[in-house]
């Protein structure tokens, strides 16, 4: 006699989107820390925007040139600025500047790229040409003589983000225009194309999906390059001198010679910060570059 089970057959779940990515996060270590970083410096400062009085990070709100201490735990500057709201006020600039720079080069790259791959012909040949005539010109030459044309009156937050962005787009279209022009010539491409579906139907529902990752690769890379062309140009004295960026600190810093006089907490607690900053991008970079990559991508 045959017995019959009618038990169900167990079913096999597939796990989520978020558990696939902490599985993920677990296997890269580097891209793990990196985010760690970046979610603690980003807690830091949006809890003190709610905690600090802004107008403490700007001159003659403190006593002067205070060490660190449990009134100001970060000490105060030679201008009487409190160096904990400055640090809180000037790593929300300074990112605001690389998110900025960064997305504006990363859009018009994307664009540019898709443009210049997909449609081919003279498009094409513009497109790659202007980009092999600026890639050999240094950035940061040319940074430096647009910030330093400019009025320090009219120089901002905002003017900041546009000078930084202004060849940020050249590193996306060079990265997209070569995947795309992979992709395009791949079977799926194809078919789209003999179903009738429309070019634009084809870059965004076929192969912009499949980029997602080397564009959001390539996005960090550029809030990476635009958080340290802000950090290099408020150094050199090119920034919103008013403003607590970060890169404003330590010249000011500089120029008040800050460790020759003992107040060593001054320049040190902002070039520590933009060391974490810059440390965790690139991490961050390196382990969606990985991410994007099947070929160097780990596996459990």
């Amino acid at each position: 006699m045959t017995i019959v089970s009618n038990a169900a057959p167990d079913i096999v779940r597939q796990p989520s989107n978020v558990v696939l990515f902490f599985r993920y996060l677990r296997r890269n270590k580097g891209l793990a820390v990196g985010v760690l970083i970046l979610v603690a410096l980003t807690l830091f400062t949006v809890i003190g925007m709610f905690v600090v009085n802004p107008k403490h990070a700007y001159p003659l709100a403190a006593a002067l040139k205070q060490p660190p201490s449990l009134k100001y735990p970060f000490g105060t500057d030679f201008f009487g600025r409190n160096l904990l709201v400055a640090m809180v006020i000037g790593m929300w600039q300074t990112a605001l500047i690389g998110l900025l720079a960064g997305g504006i080069g990363t859009l018009v790259g994307v664009v540019l790229g898709f443009t210049s791959a997909y449609f081919g012909g003279w498009i094409d040949s513009v497109i790659r040409t202007v980009c092999q005539i600026l890639t050999p010109i240094p950035v940061l030459l040319i940074q430096v003589v647009v910030a330093g044309s400019l009025d320090k009156r009219d120089v901002t937050i905002f003017t900041m983000a546009i000078i930084v962005a202004m060849l940020a787009w050249m590193g996306p279209t060079l990265v997209v225009r070569a995947q795309v022009m992979t992709m395009k010539e791949r079977q799926f491409v194809s078919v789209a194309k003999l179903s009738g579906v429309s070019d634009m139907g084809i870059i965004f529902k076929e192969i912009l999906p499949n980029l997602l990752p080397f564009i959001a690769a390539s996005f960090v890379g550029q809030v990476f390059g635009a958080v340290f062309a802000s950090f290099y140009l408020a150094v050199l004295g090119l920034g919103p001198l008013r403003e607590p960026l970060l890169g404003n600190l330590i010249w000011a810093a500089q120029s008040q010679g800050a460790f020759f006089n003992g107040w060593w907490w001054w320049p040190l607690i902002p070039a520590f910060a933009m060391i974490l900053i810059l440390g965790a991008l690139a991490l961050v970079n390196m382990g969606l570059d990985e991410l994007a990559n099947p070929r160097v991508r780990r596996t459990e």
